[in-house]
């Protein structure tokens, strides 16, 4: 996950193991606002919901991924992520009212 962020999403400036209230996030860009947690077996949803509304309550949006879909479905995870992305930062409009791109 981190060579896929790191590779592809520079502009986001992502980091690893980022302190969030008083969770560590796996990864988090503050510029775009977005924390990406990977999960393997280990995590109950009910604990990842709490802790989910916890982080988006401080203004951030949550992209949870399986450990096997981020090893098994790189793509997938890229293309999620970059949608997630444009979410957060649509492409500039046009300066000019009523003009179209």
């Amino acid at each position: 996950m981190w060579r896929l962020l790191r590779e592809n999403f520079t502009q986001a400036r992502f980091r690893r193991q980022v302190p969030l209230r008083h969770f560590v996030a796996d990864f988090a860009s503050h510029r775009a606002r977005l924390v990406i947690e990977c999960d393997g077996g280990q995590h109950d949803e009910a604990v990842d919901a709490e802790r989910t509304r916890l982080i988006e309550a401080e203004g951030y949006r949550v992209l949870r991924f399986w450990n096997n879909d981020v090893l098994e479905n790189p793509e997938g995870v890229y293309l999620a992520i970059k949608r997630a992305l444009l979410d957060c930062h649509p492409p500039p409009t046009s300066p000019i009212k009523g003009e179209e791109k």
